[in-house]
């Protein structure tokens, strides 16, 4: 019989990027600025919510965004053209996620001194961005009607790590079989610790309870409390 040679591995392969994250969060803490990082599918509406968000708060705050694809530059242009604000696109490389190195050499071309909110669309997938912590203080997730109540079932890990889940294109509700209390029960069987925005990117319906959700977040961070 072969030999097989087994080894064990007593640290998680996770955790250099883990040490790395923890270094973005404290420099971002100490400097007061918020950064949150903006998951979901593709075709969910994350760039529009983010459109629509930064242009409510943009008055009241100073933002920066980071936008992840794997090519092109379409995102964090429409971003920059539709708010004003600066925008840095990131290219992965053709991977399926950025992780909290990406993340920080990323920062090294983006001052973010002075900046209250520092947004990061994160790549449309379900799958890899939910394994690798950027740094961000709070995880967002969106969830469109379009894509079914049952996505939380299909990828679970996703939404073990979101602090917030935004149930966007409500306003589409009456077309599509999409039961807002099943999605939200089977979210918190994952995560009892969720918080929930009914929303329409569209419209602009629920996202000024967003705005405020945003507003106490960076009062947090500038009170040192978080």
């Amino acid at each position: 019989m072969s030999e097989v040679r087994v080894i064990t591995i007593n640290q998680s392969v996770f955790a250099q990027n883990d040490r790395s994250a923890e270094i973005i969060r404290k420099n971002l803490t100490e400097q007061g600025t918020l950064f949150l990082n903006f998951m979901s599918s593709p075709g969910s509406g994350k760039t529009t919510t983010l459109v629509a968000l930064i242009n409510r708060l943009k008055g009241r705050l100073n933002i920066g965004e980071m936008d992840v694809d794997i090519e092109s530059s379409l995102d964090a242009q429409r971003v920059a053209d539709l708010t004003g604000v600066r925008s840095l696109q990131i290219h992965n490389g053709g991977l399926c996620h950025i992780d909290a190195d990406m993340t920080a050499r990323a920062l090294v071309e983006y001052d973010t001194k002075g900046l209250d909110l520092l947004i990061l669309e994160n790549i449309g997938n379900l799958v890899c961005p939910a394994e690798f912590d950027t740094g961000a203080h709070k995880n967002v997730t969106i969830l469109s009607v379009p894509e079914g109540d049952d996505k939380p079932l299909k990828y679970p890990l996703m939404y073990q790590v979101s602090d917030v889940v935004l149930i966007n294109k409500i306003d589409t509700l009456d077309y599509f079989d999409f039961n807002p209390e099943k999605a939200k029960s089977s979210i918190l069987a994952l995560n009892p610790n969720a918080v929930f925005f009914p929303i329409s990117a569209k419209t602009g319906e629920g996202l000024d309870a967003v705005c405020d959700w945003i507003l106490a977040e960076v009062d947090t961070i500038k009170s040192g409390i978080l």
